[in-house]
């Protein structure tokens, strides 16, 4: 899963990046190494622009924006936002068929860019425990998985429209734009640098599930908006190739949502807590 993110990189440096042909400086976020869902995030996607904003593009066109979402999808036809915290992720092995997902999927898909994620190793019975749905003891010792070549770590995601309808229709508040992160399985082969010592060796050994990571190869086919076969988008969600991220145990600090901070992200000689492999 991917429930806490950091991301740190300017806005100049994503719209670089990502090729952006539209920003909106007034929607600049400063760096957070502690995302944790329902704040607002940045998000790369493209879709036609309305207003004044239009008037540099071809009619009709979709652009290539940086906007900035809040994370935890909120599906058009709620009737109200309550649920958006539990709406942080979507298993790509579903995402289609899902009435929460299946038309962002097929129209309003993004990239949502970080450093890299979070997640806390648990012991075996633990795991035995959430891969059956039930819940686990308390999390232990985090770890921040991240890009091995210091790269962009670009998470595949879709966003949506929400109308409030308790406001009037020119209030800044009326239209919420949310976002999810897709998942997939954990890789079960060795992460980048793992020599067989003490630690992870797989991201599999630190959670069944993990970010779906786009590779740039894929960016332009999955932000393109224009109607796609499903077997076509389908085909976008297989995982990256193997051995491109790292893991390193970081320190517990980041387990409370109110510690953010580069800190966060040192690298730890070993973990703080006794974790078993």
């Amino acid at each position: 899963m991917c429930g806490r993110y950091a991301a740190s990189r300017r806005p100049e440096e994503l719209v670089e990046i990502f090729g952006v042909r539209r920003w909106d400086p007034e929607e600049t976020l400063a760096p957070d190494f502690n995302i944790a869902p329902t704040v607002n995030v940045h998000a790369v996607l493209e879709r036609p622009l309305k207003g004044e904003a239009a008037a540099a593009f071809p009619p009709g066109a979709p652009v290539r924006q940086l906007r900035t979402l809040k994370w935890g999808l909120v599906p058009s036809w709620s009737k109200s936002p309550e649920g958006a915290a539990k709406m942080i992720n979507a298993r790509s092995e579903t995402v289609h068929e899902k009435p929460s997902f299946k038309q962002a999927f097929a129209t309003r898909r993004c990239l949502l860019p970080g450093d890299g994620y979070y997640e806390w190793v648990t012991a075996p019975e633990e795991r035995e425990l959430e891969e059956r749905g039930r819940k686990k003891r308390a999390r232990k010792q985090p770890y921040f998985v991240t890009p091995a070549d210091g790269s962009v770590m670009a998470m595949a995601g879709l966003y949506e429209f929400w109308r409030d309808t308790t406001l009037p229709g020119d209030h800044p508040q009326a239209w919420w734009v949310t976002c999810t992160v897709l998942t997939t399985e954990a890789e079960t082969t060795p992460l980048a640098g793992a020599e067989g010592g003490e630690g992870p060796q797989s991201l599999s050994e630190i959670h069944p599930r993990m970010p779906l990571v786009m590779p740039p190869d894929r960016w332009d086919a999955w932000l393109d908006p224009a109607p796609a076969g499903l077997d076509r988008l389908r085909g976008l969600l297989t995982p990256p190739p193997p051995g491109l991220m790292r893991a390193y145990p970081v320190p517990t600090d980041v387990s409370n949502v109110r510690n953010n901070g580069p800190e966060l992200l040192t690298e730890l000689e070993g973990p703080e807590v006794a974790t078993l492999f």
